[in-house]
Parts: structure tokens; sequence; C-alpha cells
């Protein structure tokens, strides 16, 4: 028999729309000459829809949905993700469907409890294990956690099922694939059941699907790969309960995978939110290069405007570099020098606040805050006026100690590079430059500076960048203490002042606008400290 991987894009509260995304997959595979299709989980309401499920009417309009779903499915067996509302009860169900009618619903049993998705505080947890049988062969179906999380085997009636499919709404992080390898391989060697994942691929804010969905034979071999961050329809062929190698997607380097993820991203966030198109200022510098190639490869050069804002402390070739990347990359790219406008905000701040100008030009950082705010009010006016969605180009490194600008450099609705350390920016721009080269060389090779006062440099302020990222690294992804840190090689006044400066600078991540989620711990899914807390890290040292 022939199986389709339905790895669909499927849109949070859209449900006529995912419904017919799911027909759509059902008669490609039936004209692919498949019995059973099987979709991602929760593909009928989207994933993951949160508190709309506390919503009754929602609920209601999914099981509706299903009801005029099911009618419409003949010749062909479908399993299909959705919310199930019975009995005053919520279940994560995946339901089997033929000839128009539900033959089979299964509850997921083992829901997960994950930062940006608790679903135990929505769902209530099935019970009962789901097998059926079709042309001979015995199928159980599993969602996601209860694969994932190790339970799989206690879930199914391991000596009577020939084949696992389990249906994955499973987000993307780096190397994340090779950690699913590994746990379907530890399954099948354990229970001598093959497997076959369908995953979802698309955006939802500041989660990316890579779909990728596989199979794997009960030999512990891969015999389907499908491609990563595309929509498709895969085909498994099953002979004498025995999965049939196949089509293997191509395998690309973890570089190039982080790229397509950050592109997905801001598409689907652009489109599924209806915006025209996006706006971001250009400096000069490798950040906003790297946005600006991300922007123009995820929704095209006629959808991306810049804006160049330089002021008495901006570079000429910082100018030069802008004006060379957007005419190579096709934008429309307008200039808005900031010069008079910051001298008087300065004038007009002495005056009303008697506040000399020695004062101001000390070591303060206010003047240095007021440019960027400047230019993040003229973004948003631009926004405001145009409908275009401002992306700002601040990376992982910048937000972790705060070197960034609340209502400055922060101000925007989608933050590109917010999980990007600054050591992968410069790798991203020299992936992105050998597909072709948009990123002037010259942005790449320069020493990065936030052009705000005259010769600055980021490290004036912070450690060489390997060992920033290196410390946050370790810090915030991979939970190490301070002793292990330093450990690692790392100065002790290093290791104490990065850390002091990611727990001081909390209260910016709160007010910083959503980003793509690339690691395992970024920092608007995965990281939940107070604002306000005595404890401090760094006392043992």
């Amino acid at each position: 028999m022939r199986i389709a991987i339905a790895q669909i894009n499927c849109t949070v509260g859209d449900i006529a729309g995912n419904a017919a995304k799911i027909l759509e997959a059902v008669d490609q595979a039936k004209k692919a000459g498949a019995q059973l299709v099987m979709t991602p989980e929760l593909a009928l309401s989207g994933y993951p829809p949160v508190d709309l499920l506390l919503r009754e009417i929602f609920c209601q309009s999914c099981n509706e949905a299903l009801t005029e779903l099911v009618k419409k499915i003949h010749g062909i067996t479908l399993i299909v993700g959705h919310p199930s509302f019975q009995d005053d009860k919520l279940y994560n169900a995946a339901s089997v469907i033929q000839n128009g009618a539900i033959t089979h619903t299964y509850h997921k049993k083992f829901l997960s409890k994950s930062p940006f998705f608790n679903e135990s505080y929505y769902f209530d947890a099935g019970k009962e294990p789901c097998i059926f049988e079709l042309s001979g062969i015995r199928f159980g179906i599993n969602i996601c956690s209860d694969f994932w999380l190790g339970h799989a085997a206690n879930v199914i009636d391991r000596p009577h099922v020939d084949v696992l499919l389990v249906l994955n709404a499973s987000a993307y992080h780096i190397k994340k694939q090779v950690s699913r390898y590994q746990i379907t391989h530890q399954f099948v060697k354990q229970t001598g059941i093959s497997v076959i994942h369908a995953n979802l691929v698309g955006g939802q804010d500041e989660l990316v699907f890579d779909g990728a969905s596989f199979a794997m034979n009960r030999q512990g071999e891969l015999t389907h790969q499908l491609e990563e961050f595309t929509e498709t329809v895969g085909l498994v062929d099953i002979e004498n309960k025995h999965l049939i190698s196949g089509k293997l997607a191509a395998s690309q380097p973890s570089i190039a995978s982080v790229y397509q993820a950050l592109c997905l991203g801001v598409r689907d966030y652009v489109r599924k939110n209806n915006f025209p198109g996006v706006l971001l200022g250009m400096s000069g510098g490798i950040d906003s290069a790297l946005t600006l190639a991300i922007a123009v490869d995820a929704i095209g050069a006629e959808n991306v405007k810049t804006v160049m804002m330089p002021s008495q402390y901006t570079a000429e070739i910082s100018v030069q570099d802008a004006q060379q990347m957007t005419q190579t990359m096709q934008v429309t790219h307008s200039e808005c020098n900031i010069q008079s406008l910051f001298a008087l905000y300065l004038s007009e701040i002495e005056a009303a606040f008697d506040i000399p100008n020695k004062a101001i030009d000390s070591a303060s950082t206010m003047p240095e805050n007021l440019q960027a705010r400047i230019r993040g009010a003229i973004l948003m006016a631009l926004s405001n006026h145009s409908g275009s969605l401002v992306l700002t180009t601040g990376n992982k490194s910048e937000l972790a100690v705060g070197y960034c600008t609340l209502y400055g450099d922060m101000a925007g609705g989608f933050a590109v590079l917010k999980d990007v350390s600054k050591t992968m920016v410069y790798q991203l721009c020299e992936y992105r430059n050998q597909i072709s080269p948009v990123i002037p060389e010259r942005i790449i090779s320069r020493p990065p500076s936030a052009e705000l006062r005259p010769d600055q440099l980021d490290q004036d302020s912070l450690p060489p960048y390997e060992v920033l990222d290196g410390i946050i690294e370790a810090y915030v992804e991979k939970n190490y203490s301070p002793a292990e840190i330093i450990n690692l090689n790392y100065n002790v006044d290093d290791v104490t002042k990065v850390i002091q400066l990611i727990h001081k600078n909390e209260y910016k991540r709160h007010q910083a606008p959503p980003g793509i989620r690339i690691t395992h711990c970024d920092f608007g899914t995965a990281w939940y400290y107070p604002i306000t807390s005595s404890y401090k890290a760094w006392s043992s040292i």
C-alpha cells in the first residue's frame, strides 16, 4: 500500500483554510495512488492555538469543520489532527476517517509542558491506545510528545502493530533533526516497529516548523526524508508490511537550515498577518545587512523598503555600503539625515531642564540613546503611514547584555535576529554570499560599531564577540553555572560581567518584539526570569 505524508503549512485559527489545505493534500494523495494520508498534529486548528482553546466557540468551530471534512473523505483513509471537545473535556486528537465516517479517534496521552505550549493547561490526557487495520497492516497512532518524550513504547500494543504513525508539530531548532533520528532509531531497535513521521511546516509567531518529515523501517534505516521548510506531499510504499526505500531529500549544512528557518519565519509572519511589506533601518553594519538579505529572500525586493538615517557620527563608508547593498538587492532605499533633529532635541533638553552641555557630552549614554530613539520614531512613523512591518535588526548577543536601546533600535514589530548570536550573524552572511554576493565584503570585515559617538567600537563596552557568545551560550542555552563556564577557560571578570548584564537587562527583553527561535533556549519562548530579583547567580564565583 501507499501512504501519503501531508507536510502542510497550517495557520492558527484559519480553520476553513486549514480544512481546504487538508483536502488539497488528500486530492494529491489520491492522484498519486495512496490509500492513506496523514496530517500533522492539530492540522485543523493550527498549532499552537494556546488560549483560543479556552473559547468554547473556537472548539465548536473546529468540531463543525471536522464534521464537514469527514463528509468529503471517500476512497481514501485520512488521519487528521484536531482539537476534540467531548463531554466537557478537551483533547488533542487524531481521527481516522474512512468513507464519510470517523472510525477511530486517538487522544494524546502524554501532554507536552513546553514553555511555548503547555498542553496540560489546555487539554485532558487520553487513556487508550489506538490501533486500526488497513490492507492487512496494523497501524498505531501517536501524537508528537507521546513519541518524543520516550513513552511511545508504553502507549501502543507493541506485539500487534506493524507501523507507527506519528503526527507532529515539532518546532525547529539547531540540530533538532539529529535528535529526532536518534529517538526514532532507539524506539525502532526497542520495538521492531517501523515509524512514519508527519511534521508541520511553516512559521507561527516566534516558532518555525521545519517539516523534515521522515520514515524509518524496522531495521532502523532511514527510508524516506522529505525536504526541510517546504510544503509537500511525500509518499511511502509498504510491501509485505515492510517500508520500501524511497526518496531521501539531500541533507544540507546546519547554517543553511538556519538561514531557511529565518526566511520562512519572516515570510509567514508577514503573510499570515497580512502586512503589505516590511521596512528596516540600514546602518551600513552587518546586522542590518543580514536582515535585509533575509527579508528580500523571504518576501521579494518589491515588498522591502530601507531607510538610512546618518548622524554626524556615521562614517561615510557606512552610507556607501548601505547604498551599494540596497542597489544590489534592488529595494527602495531612502536617506534621512538626523543630525538637525538630534541637535534640536539636545538644545531643547538643555534649555528645558537646565542641563549643561558639558554634562551631556560627558560619559552619559543619553545622546547615544537619543539618536537611536529618533531613528526608531522615524521608522515607526513610516510604518504608520504605509502599514509596513518594521523589522528590528538587533541580534541575540546584544539583547542578552542590553547593548540595545528601548524605543530605539528595539522599536519594531518583528525581531529577525533575536535568537541569532553575533558570531552566527557573520556565518550567515558568509553563507548568503556563497549563494550570490549581495553583502559588501567591507561590511563583513569592518569592526562592528553602533556609531553613536566618535570612534566607537562594540569592543569598547563588551568582550570580544567570540568570548561574549561563548559565555552566553554556556549560561543561557546550556544552563551552565558560572563556575562551570570559568572552567571552560573564560576569564572570571568576563563571566561575572556578562552574567550580571544578562540579568540586569531582563526588563528590556520583556519589551522586545517577537523574534524567530532557532536555538534550544531563545529569549522569547524558553527564557522566563523575573525582572525584579535579588538572586545573584554570579555571587558564587
